[in-house]
């Protein structure tokens, strides 16, 4: 049943076909499918969008965007480093999550993701990691305890996207997991809604109690 199977979206890359971080993504995701989860990619010319403009009607590509993330049960985020943080494609395409504001589920509130992050030497690998998670923790997602952490200096993968480094696949592989194995510890005892509105700010949280 679709309903035992959660659906769990990547997003990442580069507009470079074929990048670490679509490779890194690619495999999470296969991971993801292993333990029977449906799986959505989006990655290169899919996040080639314009640049996010509050209250404009989005693109076609966009609205892709927008639909996976409101139909998706976790979320894989890749991204490579770009002068010590994640890129601007990614941080655009991340910026259309505004648009969740006032769902029923605002934002990702509750989404489990997972972060991947891929840099060409360990110096910026984990400013890039540590944006990724902040942007989920800010879009009120749950960053999975790993997250990896990917030195594309040599190459990991082979031209058919297999990954040749162990370490790094084990890496994607628990990031992968973790998404899927918090969706399902979700449905087994989260209560239906803990979902706070958007004018939280303005308004005192009501008691849980």
């Amino acid at each position: 049943m679709i309903q035992d199977r959660p659906l769990i979206v990547g997003i990442g890359g580069t507009p470079r076909r074929g990048s670490s971080s679509e490779s890194a993504l690619t495999f999470s995701l296969k991971a993801a499918e292993q333990r029977g989860a449906r799986t959505v990619l989006l990655s290169g010319a899919d996040l080639l969008l314009p640049m996010y403009v509050p209250g404009q009607p989005p693109s076609d590509q966009a609205s892709r965007l927008l639909a996976a993330l409101r139909a998706c049960d976790g979320l894989i985020i890749s991204s490579p480093a770009y002068h010590g943080s994640i890129s601007g494609l990614m941080k655009n395409a991340l910026d259309y999550a505004e648009e969740l504001r006032s769902d029923a589920r605002a934002y990702l509130d509750g989404i489990p993701v997972g972060c991947i992050a891929c840099a060409g030497g360990w110096q910026a690998v984990g400013q890039t990691l540590a944006a990724l998670r902040t942007i989920a923790h800010a879009l009120r997602g749950w960053p999975t305890p790993f997250g990896a952490m990917l030195n594309t200096s040599a190459a990991l993968f082979d031209a058919d996207g297999n990954c040749t480094d162990p370490a790094a696949g084990r890496q994607l592989e628990t990031v992968g997991h973790q998404v899927v194995d918090f969706v399902r510890m979700q449905r087994q005892g989260r209560p239906p809604s803990l979902s706070v509105a958007t004018d939280a700010r303005q308004e005192p949280a009501r008691s849980l109690t």
